[in-house]
């Protein structure tokens, strides 16, 4: 192979180069629970996920060799991984196979040859890694945040503050939904891109008002705020509750009543609505 002409990179301490057929998980967390026994040294790690091909691995070889960096793979085809080993030592480059020992291991006393399928783990923890991915997904949009990403969520719960949207959304995802949360503050427009959503996916959360009342009453105690608001006014409250149900109306969204529901019974409608309406029923 002619060695490829490479910028020289710049690295005060040699990085660890993650090469990996799948998502590169297991080879980044190795990396990441060994360096921290080295202190006061900062190592960057790059991963190198999805690689399968013979081509990404060359080039990987060469960007190492001029880092004067480690590659720590967990390749799952054995031809490629070989093609890895054989290119490392021959450009002595350090190549630490997390994998391979374990699974010629296994093909010994088992008998029987690996699939060399990369990603097969994930595809069988696929229901955990939904549900990771989804709870991460709705921190990450909780409370009207990251509103690019509004257009990625499964269901979007919006309603006035205390209504509940937050454990709602959290107890959903926890179930392999991605949710995102939107707030409505009485006065303020919503933002235009709440109704450019799929609407079947939106879900408008009422309550009633003497309800919402208790709610914020017990939110302004545990806050040490004393005294009378608009937050906290049963008039204004009523006019708040009529004013986002009017938005609810202008968007066509589905409307949920919470008052007095447990978390579950309201996380199943929603769930329902969503589903039903992505069947074509009503």
């Amino acid at each position: 192979m002619t060695k490829e002409r490479l910028p020289p990179l710049r690295f005060s301490v040699p990085p660890i180069f993650v090469v990996s057929s799948s998502m590169g998980t297991l080879g980044e967390q190795v990396a990441r629970t060994v360096l921290p026994q080295f202190r006061g040294v900062h190592v960057p790690v790059k991963v190198y996920r999805r690689v399968q091909q013979i081509s990404q691995v060359e080039k990987i070889v060469m960007e190492t060799l001029q880092a004067g960096g480690t590659i720590v793979h967990t390749i799952a085809n054995p031809d490629l991984r070989q093609r890895l080993i054989d290119l490392a030592a021959q450009h002595n480059v350090v190549a630490i196979d997390i994998v391979g020992p374990l699974i010629e291991r296994l093909t010994d006393v088992l008998g029987t040859d690996p699939v060399g399928k990369p990603g097969l783990y994930r595809e069988l923890h696929e229901t955990y890694f939904r549900r990771i991915e989804a709870i991460e997904y709705t921190l990450k949009h909780d409370d009207g945040l990251n509103y690019k990403g509004w257009p990625d969520a499964e269901v979007v719960l919006v309603g006035v503050s205390r209504v509940g949207k937050t454990p709602l959304s959290l107890y959903i995802s926890m179930l392999g939904w991605k949710v995102a949360n939107i707030p409505l503050v009485p006065g303020i427009p919503p933002q235009q891109d709440l109704f450019e959503l799929d609407r079947r996916r939106v879900i408008g959360l009422t309550i009633e008002p003497e309800q919402l009342y208790h709610h914020r009453e017990h939110r302004q105690r545990r806050l040490g705020v004393v005294g009378d608001s608009d937050y906290n006014n049963l008039g204004k409250l009523f006019e708040e509750v009529q004013e986002i149900r009017r938005i609810f109306r202008k968007g066509g969204f589905r409307v949920i009543d919470v008052t007095n529901k447990p978390i579950e019974t309201t996380a199943g409608q929603v769930i329902d609505l969503v589903t039903r309406q992505f069947r074509g029923t009503n």
